[in-house]
């Protein structure tokens, strides 16, 4: 079987499994968030070296606790402060650590990061990100997958259209040192071709009695900036920790396209920043 083809046949499995996933029930797409994670979690070990069990033990802890929170708190379980002060609590770990990965992405210096640092960023840049993806498709009216949906659309839109005009007509490198083939041109291109979609989602995909989503396509335009922006950065981030660790891909499951921190690379960098911009829609409203 030739390399396109390949990708190809593993690129759609993916796509039929996410949303399939997805659209099934809540049941089956925090399963599946739960089995990536996991994945995500052993492949991360293996770039900064770093030890399984224990770091797989923490990740199942923080998400079964998150996933009680989210599906139960509505029983009693967990009150509605309580929950609140945990996600916030959450929230700003993992914008510290996004900041952190960040200043690395910018960091020249070969430091070698301690076995702290290490389990800081397994916390803050792997589990706590995939967390929040499963957060953000409850609003006010309950899980509508709509809203993840629409954010996979809008990220692989960005990415396609990215690497369409980089190839096409990108001569300025972006960030050369860290992923030589991204393109200044390339990145702009995403953007609007990324907008251009976002503005497609909420005039036809979205039904008009949909709550907030309804109310301006400025949302969704602005969700698509995020996406494409953030989620560039953090396709960079991962980019750089596969540079210090002097190998191409996060992992193998996924031929013609690597593990599964390579294909979620840029939604786990993304998803906190979306919930947080979320959490200012819903204040100002």
């Amino acid at each position: 079987m030739n390399e396109t083809l390949k990708r190809s046949l593993s690129g759609a499995i993916y796509i039929v499994l996410l949303l399939a996933s997805i659209l099934f029930s809540i049941d089956s797409f925090f399963v599946l968030f739960g089995i990536f994670l996991l994945i995500a979690v052993v492949e991360f070990c293996n770039l900064i070296i770093l030890n399984k069990i224990t770091s797989l033990l923490i990740a199942t802890g923080i998400y079964l606790l998150f996933y009680y929170e989210t599906n139960f708190k509505q029983n009693g379980l967990f009150s509605n402060e309580t929950a609140h002060n945990v996600t916030l609590l959450a929230l700003v770990v993992t914008l510290l650590v996004s900041l952190k990965g960040f200043l690395f992405l910018f960091n020249n210096k070969e430091i070698k990061a301690n076995t702290l640092s290490k389990y800081i960023y397994l916390v803050g840049y792997i589990i706590l990100p995939f967390v929040f993806i499963t957060k953000i498709p409850f609003g006010e009216k309950g899980y509508n997958p709509k809203i993840i949906i629409s954010i996979f659309i809008l990220i692989w839109t960005n990415d396609t259209f990215a690497y369409i005009v980089g190839k096409t007509i990108g001569k300025r490198k972006l960030f050369e040192r860290v992923s030589p083939k991204k393109t200044i041109e390339g990145f702009l291109g995403g953007i609007v071709f990324a907008v251009v979609a976002s503005y497609i989602i909420s005039k036809y995909y979205f039904d008009p009695k949909e709550y907030y989503f309804k109310k301006s396509v400025m949302i969704w335009m602005t969700i698509a900036l995020i996406v494409s922006i953030f989620g560039t950065i953090g396709d960079l981030i991962e980019s750089k920790f596969k540079r210090v660790a002097g190998v191409k891909d996060s992992g193998a499951l996924m031929p013609g396209h690597g593990g599964v921190l390579d294909r979620l690379d840029s939604v786990i960098f993304v998803a906190p920043i979306i919930f947080l911009f979320y959490q200012i829609l819903n204040y100002v409203s």
